[in-house]
């Protein structure tokens, strides 16, 4: 599936829910769905600075593609990183760094989450990104 495949699969999946409760509890499900990063990557160095939670992400580099692991101590955030992952992992380094993420908007989570919650959401963005423009750049050598 392509990114913008995943994103519009998210936004039907939200489309059900006319209360953002329900919203709410069904990113807590999506969180619960994440499968779990090995313990080793739980390090200082994967921690996404400018979250409020603890967020580990973790990338790995296969055939062309990039694959992340994540967790975090916080359930709406670990719902979060495990949307992020749903849309994201999987791809090439330049679809993810040219990837316009339009689900957050179309789904209202920019206008329900705390401004905290929004800050980190974005660096969880901005670290995936980051990571692919890196894996981006090994490619070319």
């Amino acid at each position: 599936m392509t990114i913008n495949q995943e994103q519009d699969e998210i936004i039907e999946e939200f489309e059900l829910f006319s209360d953002w409760m329900d919203k709410y509890e069904n990113i807590i499900e999506i969180g619960k769905e994440l499968p779990l990063i090995d313990p080793k990557y739980k390090i200082p160095e994967n921690l996404i600075k400018g979250c409020q939670s603890n967020v580990w992400l973790h990338p790995e580099f296969t055939d062309g593609k990039i694959f992340f692991t994540a967790d975090s101590d916080a359930i709406i955030t670990k719902g979060l990183i495990s949307m992020m992952i749903k849309v994201l992992s999987g791809h090439t380094p330049t679809d993810i760094v040219n990837a316009e993420l339009y689900f957050i908007d179309t789904i209202g989570l920019q206008n329900h989450l705390s401004p905290n919650r929004s800050n980190g959401l974005l660096s969880m963005l901005k670290q995936m990104k980051m990571y692919a423009a890196a894996f981006q750049t090994q490619e070319s050598k």
